[in-house]
């Protein structure tokens, strides 16, 4: 396995400009991007503290407008080196895959990834920048 670290978590909002503002301006993190998915229904946001190398939180909004009150943490993402190779050697484990995040996606940025389960139905992601 070619991974080096956590990439970013990804957490479900609400209201994704709400969300921003508050990260930015309470948190102190800043804005690294911000674009809709090729899907054309998730927004997305990737927020840091300025290092190139950190792990990210990732804003998502517009999976479930119904979170608990504790909010929704979506998933982690592994970053890879090589997204096709950890794609294959996946698939040789017999890993249940979560659709339709079961093919390698390419988004705006030129990022790439696909999804996994977790023994209790985690969702884990593959992602290479």
């Amino acid at each position: 396995m070619a991974s080096k670290r956590v990439d970013h978590v990804g957490v479900v909002v609400k209201d994704l400009n709400t969300t921003i503002r508050f990260y930015t301006e309470v948190v102190g993190l800043k804005l690294k991007s911000r674009f809709t998915h090729t899907n054309g229904v998730l927004e997305l946001a990737f927020l840091g503290f300025g290092d190139s190398d950190e792990t990210e939180v990732e804003l998502i909004q517009g999976y479930n407008d119904n979170l608990p009150n504790e909010g929704k943490v979506h998933h982690f993402a592994v970053t890879v080196d090589d997204i096709e190779a950890e794609y294959e050697r996946i698939k040789k484990l017999n890993v249940p895959f979560v659709p339709p995040f079961d093919v390698i996606t390419t988004l705006p940025n030129g990022h790439r990834y696909f999804f996994i389960y977790g023994p209790d139905n985690e969702w884990i992601e593959f992602f290479q920048r």
